[in-house]
């Protein structure tokens, strides 16, 4: 599947609830959901209108396993190969699945306060804003573990966007599985977080129904 390039809040309006894929934007009378809380297309609120019924299994299953794609900002492939890796682990593999997608890199730069939303937190790890225990790391989907630290590079602190990020990323609370300090632009995963400090509204046991039909 490729790489979706389009307008992300469609994808909020055709799961049919916010995905918080614009950060502070998703709380402003701006957010397109607020205006336009049907699916998108030519026949979205007609569709909405005349919508009856109960979905299939199938059909709540798939939506839920799209939901947390797009709330990851994962591929199938990718989204495959996390829940292949959660089955040979030990543990719920629901939990497990969404325990491997918040310790990836893009998603704990976006949980420490150091982007506005997970594709802001791509772009820039991206572009190698960012060391891994020392080491300048450009890849997102690099699965931290218990110890790691993530920290802004000495070359990019000089840049516009990080001088003001100490006092941005300081509004914003820290999960309680992750240490920071906002002065240095650093922070360290202390442990995998538990399920119930993963706040994205997302049934993962249904996930596992779909893959495992």
């Amino acid at each position: 599947m490729s790489k979706y390039i389009g307008p992300v809040c469609r994808l909020c309006r055709r799961e049919g609830e916010k995905l918080f894929l614009k950060g502070s934007r998703c709380l402003t009378p701006k957010c397109a959901f607020e205006r336009r809380g049907y699916a998108p297309g030519q026949h979205g609120k007609e569709g909405q209108m005349k919508k009856r019924g109960r979905s299939s299994d199938y059909a709540t299953q798939l939506r839920e396993k799209q939901k947390a794609r797009r709330i990851y900002g994962v591929l199938e492939r990718q989204f495959r190969r996390y829940y292949t890796q959660a089955v040979s682990s030990r543990g719920l593999t629901g939990e497990v699945m969404l325990q491997l997608l918040e310790r990836r890199l893009d998603n704990v730069v976006f949980r420490l306060g150091f982007a506005e939303n997970r594709a802001q937190a791509r772009v820039l790890v991206t572009h190698g804003h960012f060391n891994v225990n020392g080491r300048r790391t450009d890849v997102p989907s690099m699965v931290l573990k218990p110890g790691d630290e993530v920290e802004v590079r000495e070359g990019s602190r000089s840049r516009t966007y990080f001088k003001s990020l100490p006092d941005t990323a300081g509004s914003r609370s820290a999960p309680t599985w992750l240490s920071r300090d906002t002065g240095r632009l650093w922070g360290k995963v202390l442990q995998a977080p538990a399920r119930q400090d993963i706040d994205a509204k997302v049934n993962e046991q249904l996930i596992v129904e779909y893959y495992s039909r």
